[in-house]
């Protein structure tokens, strides 16, 4: 590209918000010229607000940038960005985020505020790129001239990936899954060490649900302007583990198609994405990487796959109960966090929503 597309990161200096920083550090695409976050950090250089806690220095282009107060990011961004990134908690984000699009700026967030409106993909580009169909409607029913797309939750964006290559290959009648969530998942300082050092909290408030929901939207069909669910159920037990980064699921599952252990293992193994987001600056060169070890995925060890981007799914075996079980890891604040919301950003520049499609290039 010629000239780089400008965006601004809104809550810019909390976990999430240093992930985009970092991850947009030599974007091929687009560039940082704006960071919000909330009062007491406005007006101080980024480098001087910001309690960097994510490996890696502070990108040295985002460093002396003046941090702006979040409460009216419209005013505040002007036309110094086209491209907002949203790593906001849901409930500011349920009060700010809709004047962006009604401004006509494209929004990429990764709030839960907005996931389940009707009329906005809660977009994964490898598994539902179609969704952006949404957008006519949600531009026509809001009269917006913006755009908002989100990302979904963090522990959803690992077990939904071989949830649809099982669904696509076989058919789906219910799955059963238990996550067991990294400390980074709650944000910075998250979690008390007297809660969470030598124990594990079997409850996160609000989790459940959108584990339960959210994969049936991200794997629904659109008719007539909003989502129609996967049609079945899933059941979830979230926990929160000792564990720095990394979320990982547990999951049984039953198909509609009778499937052999190898059929299974090899429609998970061999799911890709459609070219045009295989081609994509932040995609993966392997989506999908299935383990043969007997203790794989570990956070630890497989976590930074595909630079975080890929999911790392085990432990494949046959289920007494249903009909298959396996274990699956996504990097939370990577693929699960930042990295999946760039990557909605890098589709909708690519389908010209951010002015004329951009030229991909074969990796």
């Amino acid at each position: 590209m010629s000239q780089k597309i400008p965006v601004a990161v809104l809550a810019a200096t909390g976990t999430v918000g240093q992930r985009f920083v970092s991850l947009l550090e030599d974007h091929p695409w687009f560039e940082v010229t704006v960071v919000t976050a909330s009062e007491r950090s406005a007006g101080k250089r980024y480098a001087e607000a910001v309690n960097w806690v994510i490996p890696g220095e502070i990108p040295s282009s985002v460093a002396d940038l003046v941090v702006e107060p979040t409460e009216n990011p419209v005013e505040i961004i002007g036309n110094r960005a086209k491209l907002v990134f949203s790593a906001l908690p849901s409930n500011a984000a349920r009060e700010v985020e809709p004047d962006l699009p009604a401004a006509g700026y494209v929004l990429a967030s990764n709030a839960s505020a907005l996931r389940m409106e009707p009329d906005i993909p809660l977009l994964i580009p490898d598994i539902n790129a179609h969704h952006l169909s949404l957008i006519a409607d949600q531009q026509a029913g809001r009269g917006w001239p913006g755009v908002v797309v989100t990302s979904p939750n963090c522990a959803v964006s690992s077990f939904v990936f071989p949830l649809k290559a099982l669904n696509d290959a076989f058919g789906v009648t219910q799955a059963h899954v238990v996550t067991m969530q990294a400390i980074s998942g709650a944000g910075y300082p998250g979690v008390a060490s007297f809660d969470i050092l030598d124990n594990v909290i079997p409850f996160i408030k609000g989790e459940e649900s959108k584990v339960e929901t959210e994969p049936l939207k991200i794997l629904g069909i659109v008719q007539d302007g909003q989502v129609v669910p996967a049609g079945f159920p899933v059941s979830a037990q979230v926990n929160r583990v000792p564990v720095m980064d990394g979320h990982l699921a547990a999951m049984s599952f039953g198909l509609k198609s009778r499937a052999s252990l190898d059929d299974v293992k090899a429609a998970i193994a061999n799911y890709k994405a459609l070219d045009s987001v295989r081609a994509l600056p932040s995609s993966p060169e392997q989506l999908i990487i299935v383990r043969e070890e007997e203790d794989r995925p570990q956070p630890r060890r497989d976590r930074d796959a595909q630079n975080g981007m890929a999911i790392s799914v085990g432990r494949i075996q046959p289920c007494s109960v249903m009909d298959y079980k396996l274990v699956v890891l996504v990097h939370n604040t990577l693929r699960g966090a930042a990295g999946g919301a760039i990557l909605n950003a890098e589709l909708l520049a690519a389908e010209g929503y951010l002015g004329e499609k951009l030229q991909l290039q074969e990796k």
